[in-house]
């Protein structure tokens, strides 16, 4: 059974790949990722936004009461050894990239054009095998155009891509008037390696008891596979970009899926989060048998078997979601009703 893959120009043992999570925040955790079978781990990401906010809070503690007296600064000694947030993580990156076998691919969402570039060489110096761009991005302004946001992003890329020489992929959100379009943009005029469909959204909740908008992050359940499993379909063939999944990802059925739909790696964050590093082996066992049993020796033998420009029906493809959709909603309909 060969259940060998590649991905941005990686040759992984099997497309199993442990997605950004609090788990991999850690040198420890990145190591049991490992342990537990991981092909490739990718790091919590480093946010720009959170590095400043760390440091100008470390800042703004060191300087209370520093106008208060002339000796004030004397009275404690400096903090020895302190080299801001971003220092820590990228020293994080290169312990775990000296300590574990399996490619570790660092993760960076910036704010600014210097942040992106700076700090994905940062990363690239630390010996991250590969960088995954976290692109989250709400878009507020009301007079700036879809075309404007998009080219914005597209331009971040590229230069990124300039700034560094291991390959890049491109995590995206799935809110996009046109994410096909965008994606054979990245791939054309950026030098990305790959694309990540898609990245869990961030919505915010409100606490009624503390009137203030406050997250409301959950972990994914196989039931948000849907989208994601569309465009990978729909893109697959159609970009020499790799192809990485994420989101839904419960047991190997959603791996299966994926596969078949065209993915290059499915990532896994939120079960790995339930049910611990471990689950990585119970995904591989599940892949291998589900392909021994159809009568394949390989992954490459079931993968885009059912891409959208491989169906005699395309269309069909787009047609299921709105079918599944009715039907959703017809059975929650009839559970309020009995209820």
């Amino acid at each position: 059974m060969n259940l060998q893959t590649n991905y941005l120009g990686l040759t992984l043992a099997h497309p199993i790949v442990a997605g950004a999570s609090p788990v991999s925040a850690t040198l420890d955790g990145i190591r049991r990722l490992e342990d537990g079978g991981a092909a490739a781990i990718v790091a919590a990401p480093v946010y720009e936004e959170e590095v400043q906010a760390m440091d100008a809070a470390f800042e703004a503690a060191g300087a209370i009461g520093a106008e208060s007296h002339a000796e004030v600064t004397s009275y404690l000694p400096p903090l020895r050894g302190y080299r801001g947030a971003l220092a820590a993580h990228v020293e994080m990156i290169r312990r775990a990239a000296e300590s574990v076998s399996a490619p570790l691919i660092a993760s960076l969402n910036g704010i600014s054009r210097e942040g992106w570039t700076g700090i994905a060489a940062d990363l690239e110096e630390a010996g991250a095998a590969a960088l995954e761009l976290d692109l989250f991005h709400i878009p507020t302004d009301p007079r700036e155009t879809s075309a404007e946001v998009e080219q914005r992003l597209v331009e971040t890329v590229r230069e990124v891509c300039a700034t560094v020489k291991i390959p890049v992929a491109v995590k995206l959100s799935p809110n996009f008037t046109a994410p096909a379009h965008l994606a054979l943009d990245i791939a054309a005029t950026t030098g990305a390696s790959g694309l990540v469909l898609f990245g869990q959204r961030y919505e915010p909740d409100i606490d009624l008891e503390t009137l203030a908008f406050c997250p409301s992050l959950r972990l994914s359940t196989a039931q948000e596979i849907h989208e994601s499993l569309m465009w990978i379909a729909l893109l697959a063939g159609k970009t020499s970009l790799s192809l990485a999944a994420g989101g839904g990802v419960e047991g190997s059925a959603e791996v299966i899926k994926y596969l078949l739909a065209g993915a290059d790696v499915v990532e896994a964050a939120s079960s790995l989060l339930r049910h611990g590093p471990s689950h990585i082996k119970r995904l591989v066992e599940g892949l291998a048998e589900w392909i021994e049993a159809h009568g394949a020796t390989s992954v490459d033998e079931i993968r885009g078997r059912l891409r959208a420009d491989r169906l005699a029906d395309p269309e069909a493809l787009l047609r299921a979601q709105y079918v599944r959709s009715l039907l959703m909603e017809h059975r929650a309909l009839d559970v309020r009703r009995t209820a």
